[in-house]
């Protein structure tokens, strides 16, 4: 079987900026009188010639949110597990070189955390960690989805990349779904980013979807980490990827978050300056091209921009995040990932998404359906 990595190697990053900046407008027009989009249509939306028709393509954005998914958002939570970390990456708040307070949860710990959220009425939580095997791995994954999983009706997990049987381990435990962000396809530059620690490994993380999807997983989100290298691009790369999986493991469903560069302690200032319309730009091309995407809002952005997103293509949203361990009741001190934007409670946000005319929902799946 193939992999991404063979899809990848076709494509070379000059020669698809190339590509962006040569877009003309009517490019962009016959793009979206389409009615059956392609990966060339995405690269059109995604051009700087499709920023003067971003009015027209907000519109269509909301349409085709609304006939596939309805006027809901998902709500969601992250639980932090451990800021350990053995990577150095010079955007992180958990990079090794981060000489800070480490701290991992206590099973005890992991359990008061937990029912913080429950009286949020939270749901769908999404556990993160740094990435270090030694201190977090399968085990203690294992260990905590078993903890939660009476608890919570979904749970998803952002953590270091794993081989196919440990997914699969983690998928019979009741994990719904994994994200995992390559934060760029520029190959030429990943190393600077990531210069020690198993994640400088371009090829193992790229691969890291394919794993996921050999073993089962219902969901998998992708995102690129916006700021670091040019956001078209890296999109345009991301798209690709989320193409090839969607044809590879069309059993799997498939979301894409937006992380944009936050403040964190010792991180790099972003390459690339993101202004809100760009980031709007972005999710009107992905919905556009890809009626099925997921597409997913955290608390990295500000309020003014969430409000209005909520209408115009989000289908899930973060709420009352906390970026580090303990962070909700035990430890409020250990060290962030980043510093959130949005720092709304889950209440406020759900009242917001009622004012905007949406529902709010909190539970849409239950283990009983997943056969584990």
């Amino acid at each position: 079987m193939k992999s991404f990595k063979d899809v990848f190697e076709q494509f070379q990053w000059d020669e698809v900026k190339n590509k962006l900046e040569k877009v003309s407008l009517s490019d962009v027009q016959i793009s979206l009188q389409k009615k059956n989009k392609t990966l060339e249509d995405f690269l059109n939306l995604l051009s700087p010639a499709a920023a003067s028709e971003l009015e027209q393509m907000a519109r269509m954005t909301q349409a085709l949110t609304q006939k596939r998914f309805g006027k809901t958002i998902q709500l969601y939570a992250p639980l932090y597990l451990s800021n350990e970390c053995q990577n150095i990456c010079t955007y992180c708040g958990f990079s090794l070189d981060n000489n800070l307070k480490r701290k991992t949860l206590s099973d005890t710990e992991l359990m008061v955390e937990a029912s913080v959220l429950k009286s949020m009425e939270v749901n769908h939580i999404l556990l993160v960690s740094g990435e270090a095997n030694k201190i977090v791995g399968v085990p203690y994954f294992q260990n905590a989805v078993r903890l939660l999983r009476p608890h919570f009706s979904n749970i998803s997990i952002e953590v270091q990349p794993l081989a196919e049987e440990e997914y699969k381990l983690l998928h019979e435990e009741g994990v719904h779904s994994v994200l995992v962000y390559q934060e760029t396809y520029h190959q030429e530059v990943y190393k600077e980013y990531h210069p020690k620690g198993k994640k400088s490994n371009f090829d193992f993380r790229l691969d890291t979807p394919d794993r996921i999807g050999r073993s089962g997983i219902h969901k998998i989100g992708l995102g690129v980490l916006l700021g670091l290298e040019d956001w078209r691009v890296d999109s345009f790369f991301n798209a690709l990827h989320i193409d090839y999986l969607q044809k590879q493991y069309w059993k799997s469903k498939f979301s894409v978050s937006f992380p944009r560069l936050r403040p964190a302690e010792g991180i790099i200032e972003p390459n690339f300056i993101m202004e809100d319309k760009d980031l709007l730009q972005l999710i009107c091309a992905y919905r556009i091209w890809n009626e099925d995407l997921e597409i997913s809002i955290s608390t990295r952005e500000n309020e003014v921009f969430r409000n209005n997103i909520v209408s115009l293509g989000a289908t899930a949203m973060s709420a009352g995040s906390k970026t580090n361990p303990g962070g909700y009741s035990v430890d409020k001190e250990s060290l962030e990932q980043f510093e959130t934007s949005d720092e709304r409670s889950m209440e406020e946000i759900r009242n917001m998404i009622r004012k905007s005319g949406y529902d709010p929902v909190m539970k849409d799946w239950d283990s009983i359906y997943s056969g584990v």
